[in-house]
């Protein structure tokens, strides 16, 4: 068996190129996995396009000693290869997912990510490749009746469904998305899952807005023609039970604080290219309570293969395009960031489903 694999590695800021790549060691608690499906995240593509942000270029991430080129790639599904010899759980055969951020565990599960950590595709290699090396104990076997296409949206819903769970949306609640990029559209199934009865959908294109309405918003508008916490207080004067700020700029952030009632949630999921002038007094005198998330527990990790198997969750719309991974420049990453019709797009590895 060849000890190379095709691979699309990231150099510099554009400049990602797609070659034969070594296969790494497997070790004796890691798991080597023939990769079948890998969607490009809003990471990636800025990794692309303005990079480096997280991968390093000049010093080795200090937990994994490695740094620029790398294999690119964090969101995937894939079947067992080989295993360590100390693997027990896991086998050749078995389809899995993988939770691609790796912490040291010397924290709790709610706040380890906060500390030291790293992920596949921006501190080690990645899965914009055939073969994938991960340790076992992050990786998470799947139902056979859950596809391997839809199974590589596990991480990016997982992202969703941490921020649903920090804003404490519960059953009967009516929440705000605002910006109905990929996330956005995951935060609305995430929602939709946890039990929220009216999820009101915002954003400035009418085709993310079509697909938020097919994913379970209840309400959508476009805040070309209205405003946004106008339209909500018509219905409910008081405000809405938690926001979710997924768009990264200042409207939806202060308009996420105006929306959302006295003691409700606002959670900022988007990451904010730029600073923004913000008074602490818009927060006092309403009572919202503001938060952030960033990226997942592992507990939310796992739980988002259950909300992928619920009968009443449709993710489809989501998957907007399946490329080759000779062209993912090409049809991946240039398509994501010109076509605002697309949300996620796929890269075929081994294409099994």
């Amino acid at each position: 068996m060849s000890n190379t694999m095709k691979a699309a590695v990231w150099y510099n800021q554009k400049d990602v190129r797609v070659e034969e790549r070594d296969i790494k060691e497997v070790k004796d608690n890691d798991v080597k996995v023939k990769v079948s499906w890998s969607g490009i995240c809003g990471t990636d593509l800025h990794e692309y396009e303005i990079g480096p942000i997280l991968i390093q270029t000049d010093n080795p991430n200090k937990l994994t000693g490695e740094k620029a080129p790398l294999v690119l790639g964090h969101e995937f599904s894939g079947v067992v290869e080989e295993v360590g010899s100390n693997v027990k759980n896991l086998k050749k055969g078995d389809r899995v997912v993988v939770n691609p951020v790796v912490t040291t565990g010397k924290h709790s599960p709610e706040t380890d990510r906060y500390y030291d950590f790293y992920s596949a595709g921006l501190h080690t290699d990645g899965s914009f490749a055939e073969y994938m090396i991960s340790p076992a104990e992050n990786v998470v076997p799947i139902p056979k009746e859950l596809p391997l296409d839809k199974a590589a949206l596990v991480e990016p819903l997982s992202v969703a469904a941490q921020a649903v769970k920090e804003a404490k949306v519960k059953d009967g609640d009516t929440i705000a998305v605002f910006g109905c990029g990929p996330i956005g559209l995951f935060v609305i199934v995430a929602a939709k899952a946890a039990g929220a009865k009216e999820i009101l959908a915002f954003d400035l294109s009418e085709d993310r807005l079509h697909k938020a309405k097919e994913v379970g918003a209840t309400q959508v508008l476009n805040t070309k023609d209205k405003d946004a916490v106008a339209y909500i207080k018509e219905t409910y004067p008081e405000g809405v039970d938690a926001s979710l700020e997924v768009a990264g700029v200042k409207p939806t952030f202060d308009s996420a604080i105006s929306a959302t009632k006295p003691k409700g949630n606002v959670v900022v999921v988007a990451i904010h290219a730029r600073d923004f002038e913000f008074n602490p007094i818009s927060l006092m005198t309403s009572g919202v309570k503001l938060s952030s998330s960033l990226g997942y527990e592992f507990e939310t990790f796992k739980k988002s293969i259950d909300i992928l198997m619920d009968k009443n969750i449709d993710v489809n719309p989501i998957m907007t395009k399946k490329v080759k991974l000779d062209n993912i420049v090409e049809d991946g990453f240039h398509s994501l960031s010109s076509d605002l019709t697309q949300a996620k797009i796929l890269v075929e590895l081994s294409g099994e489903i």
